[in-house]
């Protein structure tokens, strides 16, 4: 899923800053960027936004009162340089409050909060059989979901890996990822999805199978390290 954000905010090397950091991230797009809360309000009319990176001290309104006066707000992440606002900022329910100047490792783990909830919200939506059907080879195939090893992107197709053998079905990367249950499957690269069951170790940037090695890109290491974190054994 890709997440349309918004940023808003009176400073505008706080601005670029954050839209740099967006412009790494492969399921961030930024729809737009504003430098006062009545712009921002213009722009939530025109886009389909659903998370707005939000300035708290801003001339004529500032970012807790406009989020107080949004009927329908999307999820929101405020940025300021004052951390004596936290305490409100969550009384509002957002997901998270980052202090200036952001690095792109704190920026990184706070959108991986909103991707896990978005995730989450698609699944309860979504039940995930635990198999699906692909056209491959001018023969509908049906693949289990606990066979598949690995997944590949390629132009405009995708591998599927199995136990068994391997499929090429033409369809994009995000239609097999939105398949997959979450709590199964982790994106490694912006080209290769891998079964956690299926990983023997990990290894500095690689992710070792039993007969294969997998890259991992900087964008999703710190995702994958958060991960594998749940299964380590800690005398």
């Amino acid at each position: 899923m890709i997440i349309n954000c918004l940023v808003v905010d009176d400073e505008p090397i706080a601005r670029n800053g954050i839209l740099e950091h967006i412009a790494q991230v492969e399921f961030l797009h930024a729809v737009a960027d504003c430098k006062n809360a009545i712009e921002a309000s213009v722009e939530l009319k025109k886009n389909n936004v659903d998370l707005v990176f939000l300035d708290i001290q801003m001339p004529k309104l500032s970012g807790i009162d406009f989020l107080k006066n949004l009927p329908n707000p999307p999820l929101v992440i405020f940025t300021t340089a004052f951390p004596e606002y936290a305490i409100e900022g969550y009384e509002l329910n957002i997901c998270d409050y980052l202090l200036k100047p952001i690095s792109f490792e704190r920026f990184f783990k706070s959108v991986l909060k909103v991707q896990d909830y978005f995730e989450g919200k698609n699944n309860r939506n979504h039940a995930t059989e635990p198999f699906f059907f692909i056209k491959s080879n001018q023969k509908i195939e049906k693949i289990s979901i606990d066979d598949i090893l690995y997944i590949e992107a390629l132009s405009n197709h995708v591998i599927i890996y199995t136990k068994q053998k391997k499929y090429v079905a033409y369809m994009s990367f995000k239609g097999i990822e939105s398949r997959l249950p979450q709590n199964q499957f982790l994106k490694i690269h912006k080209s290769y999805i891998v079964s956690i069951n299926a990983i023997n170790a990990i290894d500095n940037d690689e992710v070792i199978l039993e007969n294969k090695t997998l890259p991992i890109s900087k964008t999703y290491k710190s995702l994958l390290s958060e991960r594998i974190e749940r299964y380590l054994y800690k005398r």
